[in-house]
């Protein structure tokens, strides 16, 4: 089989130069007060930690959830403060469900 002197001596088009592909959109915070870790009484949390028994007990409980611009607590749960902030943990078993930072009292 033979090629061409014109086929052999065709310019190469330049492949279509590398373009990065976009970097996925980070996920939109379900709240600007909302987060995922924190610190309270010199000890790192998160959410799926378990509360030290302190923050399970009475004193520490919120009911007023309202009045702190709090979202209503899911059933088998209740609000708590730690930290200067917040933390959604269930009843039974003290388990961090999420946590808000403490600003969102002075919410307007």
């Amino acid at each position: 089989m033979a090629f061409t002197a014109q086929a052999a001596e065709a310019p190469v088009a330049d492949p279509a130069p590398a373009v990065a592909p976009a970097a996925p959109a980070a996920p939109a915070a379900q709240n600007s007060y909302e987060i995922t870790e924190f610190h309270a009484d010199y000890q790192p949390f998160k959410i799926g930690d378990i509360v030290p028994d302190l923050y399970r007990t009475k004193p520490y409980q919120i009911d007023a959830w309202k009045i702190r611009h709090l979202p209503a607590p899911e059933a088998g749960s209740h609000w708590t403060y730690m930290g200067g902030n917040y933390v959604l943990i269930s009843d039974a078993e003290g388990k961090i469900l999420r946590a808000m930072r403490g600003e969102i009292f002075y919410q307007h």
